[in-house]
């Protein structure tokens, strides 16, 4: 290949602009010309394609979000959309792309790819829910915004002996809630993996209380119910006093940390390297701090695991 694209798509997450600047770096290194499309595959369907340089991705390492911009695009789940896709990427002669996302971006990579067209995939969302890769872009960044949250609302909690319910993201993966229930020190932990007891839960809260605990740190993944509903059923279980941080968007922005700009750098350079041995419509990831690929289409299929190792430690340290 002598010239290739790359897009970010979905939403944004810390450690995409490293991405980014990998695939740019790593084209050029083997004398690839390499072109940004702007907008995700809402700007590839407009023809928002310009050529990239050195020095476009200069000083974006450390910069959370992504310079190529991000969009959903219903029009490009249709054939006729990707279609347009193709089409704008054959006329700025683009011989292969790179596809930085989540779940949704993977679906428009396998689609181009079935359409002939070869595309890699890397796998950048905070949520950690991609299969074939242990960690995604951004995942560590995000949780540890949400450990610096819950270290300033303990002590609030703590000044004010209250129960303090915090809702992070992660619709359909706990990974954030979990790992930074356990890092935190949370009482209670719920996933969308795992059902939970609300009984259970009560009587351990009660329990705190009553030998004089004076605080109460809960986490609960979005895809399970909203803070403000998990706290009413708390108070009306226990008459505890609650409080309610909903963290929103704020877990997507921040400079990432050094292990997702060091994790972007890999995965990007390794999607380009695909792409010149003539491999596409592959997913890479890492397993074990190995780098690794598959199938974008088996990728897609399976479903990412959650580490329930790590839920039976953080209910058996919260006793």
């Amino acid at each position: 290949m002598k010239r290739i694209g790359v897009l970010t798509s979905g939403g944004d997450s810390p450690g995409m602009n490293a991405a980014v600047r990998a695939v740019v770096r790593k084209a050029i290194f083997h004398n690839v010309e390499i072109y940004g499309v702007f907008g995700g595959y809402s700007g590839l369907i407009s023809g928002n394609i310009k050529k990239l340089e050195l020095g476009s991705v200069g000083d974006i390492i450390h910069r959370g979000g992504t310079m190529l911009l991000s969009a959903r695009c219903e029009e490009f789940t249709t054939k006729e959309g990707q279609q347009k896709g193709i089409d704008q990427l054959k006329k700025h002669g683009i011989e292969g792309l790179v596809v930085i996302g989540g779940d949704g971006s993977y679906r428009g990579a396998k689609a181009l790819t079935e359409h002939g067209f070869p595309c890699t995939g890397v796998p950048g969302t905070i949520d950690n829910d991609i299969a074939g890769t242990q960690f995604t872009i951004g995942f560590d960044t995000a949780l540890n915004t949400v450990i610096d949250a819950i270290d300033k609302i303990r002590d609030t909690a703590t000044s004010h002996e209250r129960t303090f319910i915090i809702e992070v993201m992660g619709r359909n993966a706990g990974d954030l809630a979990l790992w930074s229930g356990l890092a935190g020190g949370a009482e209670t932990i719920l996933i969308p993996e795992e059902n939970y007891n609300m009984d259970e839960i009560a009587a351990r809260l009660v329990k705190g209380h009553e030998r004089g605990k004076k605080h109460s740190i809960i986490i609960v993944a979005e895809g399970v119910c909203t803070g403000m509903e998990f706290a009413r059923q708390v108070e009306e279980a226990t008459d505890l006093s609650t409080r309610v941080s909903v963290l929103g968007h704020i877990q997507r922005g921040g400079s990432p940390t050094a292990f997702d700009r060091v994790l972007a750098s890999r995965l990007g350079a390794r999607a380009v390297e695909l792409l010149l041995e003539g491999k596409g419509g592959r997913a890479v990831g890492i397993e074990n701090n190995e780098l690794v690929d598959n199938d974008i289409t088996e990728v897609l299929s399976k479903k990412h695991t959650l580490d329930l190792g790590l839920y039976k430690l953080s209910k058996e340290l919260s006793i």
